[in-house]
C-alpha cells in the first residue's frame, strides 16, 4: 500500500479532493486517510494502523445507515457497495453522504472507501421540488426530453380549484395570518393531491392547477382526478375546526375536472422555461371550476365518459359558456366508489322563511365586472347555516349566474336552482356585516308577525 501512495500523481491527487478518502485492512482498521477524510470524521494521525473506521462515526440514531455500511462490508466482504446516508458529526452538524466501498484483496484484503459529501446538491434538489413538484423535478433532472423546449398532445385529465370569497377574507386577515391560512390550506390539499398521483403546476392564487396523467403516464387518470377533488373536499370541509380555533373564516372550494388531448411539455427561453399544460382540456376545467360554488365538484362530459357506473351524480344541468356555439353538459357529482362526499352542497338546508318587505338591490356580473343595470329581488327566506337564500325577481335569471346584492355592503352570490317563481342562491362572498346584516333581516320578519 505504501508503494501506491508514493506515487507523486495519485498523493496529490488523493491530498487535494474534496472526496474524503479511506483504505482499511478487510478488519476495518485504519490504514490511510487523506486530509478530507480526517476533517469530515475528525481522524487524527495516531488512529491509524489502530481504531477501526466506525468508532470515529457517533452512536446516534441518525448515522444507523453509515456504520451499518461499514459493518455489512467489513463482515460479508462484498466487492462494491453504494449509497446515500444521513451523517451527523460531534458538533451536531448534519450532511448527505454518497459513499462507495469497494473491496480488493490485494494487501491481505482492504476497502477503498471513497465519500462525496452530497449536502447542498440535496438542499438543491429539495428547494427544486418545493418550487415546482416532485414529478415536475424527476422529469426535468432525469427525462432525457427534461431540459428540452417542447411538447407533445397527450390524454389527460385537468382538476383546478378555488377558493369562494377569498377577496373578502384577505381584506378580513392581516398579511401574515391570511399566509399562515393560506398555506395551512395549500399544505393540506398538495397532501392529498401526491396520494392521488397528480402533479401541481402551479399555485393561481389562492387556486391550485392540477394535472393527472403527466409528466408521468396514467392510464387512469380521471379516476384518480375525481377521487382526488371528493378527498380534497372532505379534507378541507373536516379542517374546518382549525380555521375557528384560530378566528379565520372557512374557507370554501369549488373544483372543476375535465379530461381530454392537451399539449404538455416545457414552454419558455433558454434563461426561464417552466412545465406548462394547455389548450382546450384545461380553458374547460376552467370554466367548470367557475361555475362552481363552495362544496362542489363539477365534470366534464368527457371526464364522466372514462369513469364507468361507480360515478354518483347529484344532477345534470346544461350549460352554455361564453362564446360557444351550444350548451354542453355539466354533472355536479358527490361520490365515485368508495370515495364519498362527506357533506353534500346544498341539500338538506333548514329554511328560515322571511315576511314581505325584504326587498334588495342586486346587478349581474359579467365575468368579474358589474353590470350597470340595477335589478330588484325579494328575499323569501335564508339557510340557517347563512350559505343560501331563496329570491324572487322583476327578470328573469338562469342557473350559474353570478350576482351582487347591494344591502349597505355588497354581496356576491351565484344562482344555484331555479324553482317555479323562486331562485336559489349561494353565497360565495360574505363580508364582514353579512351576518349582521341577515340577523336584522329575522328580527324584522319576526317583529311583523
Amino acid at each position: 500500500m505504501s508503494d501506491i501512495l508514493d506515487d507523486n500523481i495519485l498523493a496529490y491527487v488523493f491530498n487535494n479532493t474534496d472526496d474524503a478518502v479511506c483504505i482499511t485492512h478487510k478488519s476495518g482498521v485504519l490504514q490511510y486517510v487523506n486530509p478530507s477524510a480526517e476533517r469530515l470524521f475528525e481522524i487524527t494521525p495516531d488512529s491509524i494502523g489502530k481504531d477501526v473506521l466506525w468508532e470515529k462515526i457517533p452512536l446516534i440514531k441518525k448515522n444507523d445507515s453509515l456504520l451499518q455500511l461499514f459493518l455489512d462490508a467489513v463482515n460479508e466482504q462484498t466487492k462494491s457497495q453504494k449509497a446515500v446516508v444521513d451523517f451527523v458529526n460531534n458538533e451536531k452538524k448534519s450532511f448527505k453522504l454518497w459513499v462507495s466501498i469497494t473491496y480488493t484483496e490485494e494487501n491481505d484484503g482492504c476497502f477503498i472507501i471513497v465519500i462525496n459529501d452530497v449536502t447542498q446538491l440535496f438542499k438543491v434538489n429539495a428547494a427544486f421540488e418545493r418550487y415546482t413538484s416532485p414529478d415536475i423535478a424527476d422529469f426535468v433532472l432525469n427525462d432525457p426530453k427534461g431540459e428540452k423546449k417542447g411538447g407533445q398532445a397527450k390524454e389527460i385529465t385537468v382538476l383546478i380549484s378555488d377558493l369562494r370569497g377569498f377577496t373578502a377574507i384577505s381584506s378580513e386577515l392581516a398579511p401574515s395570518e391570511l399566509i399562515k391560512a393560506l398555506n395551512h390550506y395549500f399544505e393540506k390539499m398538495v397532501a392529498v393531491i401526491e396520494r392521488f398521483g397528480g402533479t401541481v403546476i402551479e399555485f393561481l392564487g389562492d387556486g391550485i392547477f392540477v394535472v393527472f396523467g403527466a409528466p408521468k403516464d396514467d392510464p387512469n387518470h380521471a379516476a384518480h382526478a375525481v377521487a382526488c377533488a371528493i378527498e380534497m373536499q372532505n379534507v378541507n370541509e373536516s379542517d374546518h375546526d382549525w380555521y375557528h380555533q384560530r378566528d379565520y373564516p372557512e374557507l370554501e372550494m369549488g373544483i372543476g375536472i375535465n379530461s381530454g388531448s392537451a399539449v404538455v411539455g416545457n414552454i419558455g427561453s433558454k434563461q426561464k422555461m417552466k412545465y406548462g399544460v394547455m389548450g382546450y382540456t384545461v380553458n374547460l376545467a376552467g370554466r367548470l371550476e367557475s361555475l362552481t360554488t363552495g362544496g362542489q365538484i363539477f365534470i366534464s362530459e368527457a371526464t364522466k365518459a372514462l369513469l364507468g357506473d361507480e360515478l354518483q351524480i347529484i344532477s345534470k344541468n346544461e350549460v352554455l359558456l361564453k362564446g360557444a356555439d351550444k350548451p354542453i353538459d355539466v354533472y355536479d357529482i358527490c361520490g365515485f366508489g368508495k370515495h364519498q362526499l362527506m357533506k353534500i352542497s346544498g341539500q338538506n338546508i333548514r329554511w328560515r322563511k322571511l315576511l314581505p318587505g325584504s326587498d334588495f338591490v342586486f346587478y349581474l356580473l359579467d365575468g368579474k365586472a358589474v353590470q350597470k343595470d340595477a335589478r330588484k329581488g325579494v328575499l323569501k327566506a335564508v339557510s340557517e347555516n347563512q350559505r343560501y337564500a331563496l329570491f324572487s325577481a322583476d327578470s328573469p335569471l338562469k342557473v350559474s349566474d353570478n350576482i351582487m346584492l347591494s344591502v349597505g355592503i355588497d354581496i356576491y352570490a351565484k344562482v344555484v336552482g331555479v324553482e317555479e317563481e323562486s331562485y336559489m342562491i349561494s353565497f360565495t362572498l360574505r363580508p364582514y356585516g353579512f351576518s349582521e346584516w341577515i340577523r336584522t333581516l329575522r328580527k324584522r320578519s319576526l317583529s311583523q308577525k
